[in-house]
């Protein structure tokens, strides 16, 4: 059990402080207890029995960028909420030009003699320094996202110490890590902006914990399926070559355990293994001890044992989790609030959006160009959610300098380290839509020596805002706006789809900025937003996985995040938008129908086929062009050679997606069938958006097959009134009548009239 201690409160009055109002609040924002928000141990996968939390009110102090330390710190601060939060009690804008000061007193438990004492963060933004009753902890940190730990033992006095912390941050004024943070208002306020209010400081959880000379830093665990073990490299301080034993246990009962050396892999046998998966997070207990000494450091962990590889999947490449194949179907998660910013209000708060990815039928979520404290992971692994971890991007107006590049790889790699055992965590994502891009595919390859346990994206948005592919890395990402469209398909890589949706939808009395809100893709009600949103996840079920080869998709966006309205729920958590019961059904067929998948419908390709429809009564009409627009017609062995010419298609490989087809007319080379403006005609092109339109995926369909458009995946190839049209069933046009829809979408390939 993990027990908590009593810190010491700083010196000014406790009562004199009282946080602001939230812009908007969420059902935490009153439960955040004064003297100790966030009480939970912050990091679960290297647990010891006794802490001491130092959350809470802070005495706190901002001068400018180069001032020492200030004589007197006139305000509070109720840590690790940042300064430009309402839960913080401080409430307004830093900028460049600032440096926030911390203060605050402790006393050493007495039941801490004769051992170290650490002195750890879980993350402070951007730059901070540390002083133990007037001496320095340690280096200077530097970074926003990762963890870091003093030793301060040498520098405790035995009775009441002082911490001070000065932290500054730059944001996009520098040329750090900084995700979606940009310097602004911190109330609320008008703008059509993908960017947010930024987190100076420290806004994750500060605490002290007793520890042996020799102590245990880091468990480094790669579940080995294939053989049946837990690989388990032990990271120490003041251990070096000593040995240590690793247990696996389940409901207190052993597993499997094994000794090794610190700072070497070694393998802990897990017979039989109970799999991790989303439908099944099973997590094992893990202890970790140093055995080369009495009293030696012993930690406490937990482990899933799972797999993450790409592979080929009749004949698609595909992501497998242990060894299978499955949609992963999810929400890009930017992590803001209201209230908090970056830091949540409660632990509550934390796991709330992981379990409503979970109530929605969503098994994956992609946590956006922002890394969270490693209690978001715990529940990330115990729920179920299969991970996708950005790092955050540098300011994207720029080309980072040397220097930059440095710091971000190093901080890149500390990220990874502090998050490598996450079961959940199945890939990297390195860059965004170009945002601060360079070397990707060096970058990609480093990822993946660094951890090759994992899958790597080298680029998520390959296809928009001048991003460059770095052509490596285990999947190839578009986004596709509302989308979802399709992801060409490849032979070495997966194809997956990094953001699609943005459905907007304003919920009166919800709204950061009343009247203010923007979605890329604005709907008139909440009908309409439901019936959209199930419509692109049945496209992705009924044509872009099966046919086009589409392995993921992740949705725009699980909350709105200020003025931004495209969130399954609003802001403040207070309202789901959206149907839960239908998405979650939506979710879970996508996903069973995965588990089915056989490999895409076939055509001859190189091959001339005429293209017969299968209504009832209509089955003697194919598709041809008559003076550039497709129709319908009859066609027999008595028709003109000129018709049966106009009803003869070369099938051809995709021009955009070579896991689908095109047609090519045969009495016009170089001019394809495709649809414009939701009419379907003969014409020729080479731009990126004809190359879409003139792509088509065949899906089955009884005895015959759908056309579905490569870029509108759940659209379909439709006669109706002997034309051809881009049809959607029950969508708002006149050609997308319900009434013998399916028939009217099913064709027949055939022997072509004009050979």
């Amino acid at each position: 059990m993990l027990v908590t201690h009593d810190a010491t409160p700083s010196s000014a009055a406790t009562a004199a402080w009282a946080p602001k109002p939230a812009p908007m609040t969420t059902p935490w924002t009153n439960q955040v207890p004064v003297d100790a928000p966030l009480p939970e141990y912050p990091r679960p996968q290297l647990t010891r029995p006794d802490w001491l939390n130092l959350n809470g009110i802070w005495d706190f102090a901002v001068t400018s960028r180069d001032a020492g330390q200030p004589a007197v710190f006139g305000e509070q601060i109720r840590v690790p909420f940042v300064p430009e939060s309402a839960l913080s009690g401080v409430q307004r804008k830093i900028t460049q030009n600032d440096r926030l000061w911390y203060r605050r007193t402790f006393t050493v438990p007495s039941g801490w003699q004769d051992r170290r004492v650490q002195l750890n963060f879980g993350a402070s933004d951007w730059e901070t320094n540390v002083w133990v009753n007037g001496q320095q902890a340690g280096a200077v940190h530097r970074g926003g996202y990762d963890a870091f730990t003093y030793d301060i033992t040498p520098l405790l006095n035995g009775g009441t110490n002082t911490i001070v912390v000065s932290a500054y941050d730059p944001t996009e004024t520098g040329g750090q890590a900084i995700g979606k943070q940009r310097i602004q208002d911190v109330t609320p306020h008008p703008g059509h902006s993908i960017v947010y209010t930024a987190s100076s400081g420290i806004w994750q959880t500060v605490w002290l914990e007793p520890t042996a000379a020799a102590r245990i830093t880091r468990l480094d665990m790669v579940p080995r399926l294939e053989d049946d073990t837990l690989r388990v490299t032990v990271r120490a301080a003041g251990a070096d070559g000593a040995s240590v034993k690793v247990t696996v246990s389940s409901g207190g009962t052993t597993v499997g355990s094994a000794t090794g050396t610190v700072g070497t892999e070694f393998a802990v046998p897990v017979p039989a293994a109970r799999l991790w998966t989303p439908e099944d997070p099973f997590l094992y207990d893990v202890t970790a001890e140093l055995t080369g000494s009495a009293g030696g450091d012993r930690v406490g962990s937990y482990t899933g044992m799972r797999s993450i590889a790409v592979k080929d999947v009749n004949g698609v490449r595909r992501p497998v989790l242990n060894g299978r194949f499955v949609f992963q179907t999810g929400t890009l998660d930017q992590g803001f609030w209201p209230d908090g910013i970056q830091t949540a209000p409660t632990d509550d708060a934390l796991r709330f959006d992981l379990q409503k990815h979970k109530d929605l039928g969503f098994n994956m979520v992609r946590k956006h160009i922002k890394v969270e404290p490693q209690r978001w992971f715990y529940w990330a692994d115990r729920l179920g959610l299969l991970v996708w971890q950005d790092m955050p991007s540098m300011d994207s107006s720029k080309s980072p300098d040397g220097a930059a590049r440095t710091q971000w790889e190093n901080e890149y790699r500390a990220v990874i380290d502090q998050h490598r055992s996450s079961p959940a965590l199945i890939q990297w994502v390195d860059q965004n839509e170009g945002w601060g891009q360079y070397d990707q595919a060096r970058i990609a390859d480093m990822v993946k020596a660094y951890d090759p346990s994992r899958l790597v994206d080298n680029m998520s948005g390959v296809n928009c805002c001048a991003a460059q592919d770095g052509g490596n890395g285990d999947v190839i990402d578009n986004h596709n706006y509302v989308g979802p469209g399709n992801t060409p398909a490849e032979s070495v890589r997966a194809s997956v789809l990094g953001e699609y949706g943005g459905l907007g939808y304003r919920v009166p009395g919800h709204e950061w900025y009343p009247g203010g809100g923007w979605g890329y893709e604005d709907q008139p009600n909440q009908a309409a937003l439901n019936d959209r949103l199930v419509g692109l996840l049945d496209g992705m079920r009924e044509s872009s996985m099966p046919a086009a080869g589409l392995s993921a998709a992740v949705y725009t966006q699980i909350t709105d995040v200020e003025n931004e309205t495209n969130g399954l729920m609003t802001y403040d958590r207070q309202v789901v938008k959206v149907d839960q019961a239908r998405v979650r059904a939506a979710n879970q067929a996508l996903i069973a129908a995965s588990r089915t998948a056989g490999a895409p419908v076939a055509l001859p390709v190189g091959q001339y086929v005429s293209i017969r429809v299968t209504t009832n009564g209509y089955t003697n009409r194919y598709v041809r062009h008559y003076d550039g627009l497709g129709y319908t017609e009859v066609v027999d062995a008595g028709s003109g050679t000129v018709l049966k010419q106009d009803a003869t298609w070369k099938v051809t490989p995709g021009l955009a997606n070579k896991l689908c087809y095109s047609f090519e007319s045969r009495n016009y080379p170089g001019e394809y069938l495709r649809h414009r403006d939701f009419r379907v005609r003969r014409e020729g092109g080479g731009d990126t958006v004809y190359r879409e339109d003139a792509t088509w995926c065949p899906v089955r369909s009884g005895s015959g097959i759908r056309l579905s458009a490569s870029n509108f995946p759940g659209k379909y190839l439709r006669h109706i009134s002997s034309e051809l049209w881009l049809a959607e069933a029950g969508g708002p046009h006149d050609w997308d009548n319900p009434a013998t829809f399916t028939e009217d979408t099913t064709w027949a390939i055939e022997a072509p009239w004009a050979p």
